[in-house]
């Protein structure tokens, strides 16, 4: 029994009671529009006239719930007193056949509402007003033809109490119904929830990206900047030219990353930023200048016509090659890296060889591991393939081919 008094006693029990009671009244303004069809109509019977006023009054309520921001009020009142769960409507259009469920709850709100405010207020007057005899309030119960009238004493106090249960059962069963109902018309249809998954899957995939693009700049950037400091103090005394060089080195590495990180920074917090700084193959030799200031020795072997390279094919490029030679920095053991771009006919050729082992100043950097997890993810989403690894004893090698069909 107790399980059964329990959902009685919950608050929010009581709070989807108010939901529906809000729900009634809000309709409210709109009757007196409903009206006016029936006092145009004077001539036809009353029954007519009320038929006619509710048809009317139910139209206009199911209007107000073609409007977008009907349903996310309603959706966010339902999570507020129902304590349903319910996703935020999707902001991509939906077909209309799914548009015209919320009119459909609107109504059974307000019909739930309505049942919940005049059979509830009826049984609370009866439950309040019984017992003592209150407004000379008379009791009288027919069943089958046979009536009583009980006396005041403990008739009426049973049934006030009777009636007072009844209002309470009735509060539980109109919050199960609107608790019921909601997900069924307020929740996303099959046709929204592909919508939501598709506006999910452009997120995840947008946070991806940047992450993507945070880990290859940032990552090189401080890599750079770490051994150009330490190229810096090591001739600064002996040759402040080169010294000079390579803290200028460093101060463009830390600007460019800085534009990269505002712009990644301000796409988590969904703010507006500015476009996006698009690194592309045009920006390579001012890449590889850096690492010359940073004291490595590059030999780029740069075949084709690279402005045929354009849009998102030559950013991923770019941003590959920065991550092998990130790479070849932290790893690196000295000496030259190759770095070769070849504009093929059937696509784009990448590759970046150096030796390996610890190289003289560099010390050895922290790594995370997701630097060519990232650039594999990177060539699968362009179709292309990656290979990595040694390349004879003391070689390691990195070699991408990026598929692309030519314009003639």
């Amino acid at each position: 029994m107790l399980r059964g008094i329990r959902p009685l006693l919950r608050g929010s029990t009581y709070a989807g009671m108010l939901f529906a009671v809000l729900g009634a009244f809000a309709s409210l303004p709109l009757l007196p529009f409903a009206m006016l069809p029936a006092l145009v109509w004077r001539s036809a019977p009353y029954g007519a006239q009320v038929a006619v006023t509710l048809v009317v009054w139910a139209a206009l309520i199911g209007a107000v719930g073609l409007a977008r921001s009907t349903r996310r009020g309603l959706v966010a009142a339902a999570r507020r007193l129902l304590k349903v769960a319910l996703p935020d409507p999707a902001a991509a259009s939906v077909p209309a056949a799914d548009r015209l469920r919320t009119p459909g709850w609107l109504l059974l709100h307000v019909a739930i509402g309505w049942t919940g405010v005049l059979v509830g207020g009826l049984l609370l007057l009866l439950g309040l007003t019984l017992p003592g005899g209150w407004f000379d309030a008379e009791l009288e119960l027919s069943l089958f033809g046979r009536s009583a009238r009980p006396s005041d004493g403990w008739a009426s106090w049973a049934v006030a109490l009777g009636c007072l249960l009844l209002a309470a059962a009735l509060c539980a069963a109109v919050t199960g119904a609107l608790r019921w109902l909601a997900p069924r018309l307020l929740g996303p249809s099959a046709a929204e929830r592909l919508a939501l998954a598709a506006e999910r899957e452009r997120a995840l995939a947008e946070r991806n990206r940047l992450a993507h693009e945070l880990h290859d700049s940032i990552g090189h950037t401080l890599t750079a900047t770490t051994i150009q400091a330490a190229v810096a103090g090591e001739v600064l005394a002996a040759d402040p030219v080169a010294a000079r060089a390579a803290l200028r080195s460093i101060e463009e590495s830390a600007r460019a990353a800085l534009e990269d990180l505002d712009y990644v920074l301000g796409a988590l917090r969904e703010q507006e930023s500015e476009t996006a700084p698009a690194r592309t193959l045009a920006d390579l030799p001012e890449l590889l200048d850096r690492l010359r200031h940073a004291g490595a020795e590059v030999q780029p072997d740069l075949s084709g016509d690279l402005a045929r390279v354009q849009g998102t094919l030559s950013r991923a490029a770019y941003r590959i090659l920065q991550e092998g030679l990130t790479n070849a920095l932290r790893h690196g053991a000295g000496g030259p890296i190759q770095v070769s771009v070849a504009v093929a006919p059937d696509g784009l050729r990448l590759g970046v060889v150096n030796r390996t082992g610890a190289g003289p100043g560099r010390g050895t950097f922290p790594t995370s591991g997701r630097g060519l997890t990232g650039l594999a993810e990177r060539v699968r989403l362009l179709h292309g393939e990656l290979e990595s690894g040694a390349d004879g004893p003391d070689r390691w090698r990195l070699a991408v081919r990026l598929p692309v069909r030519w314009s003639a």
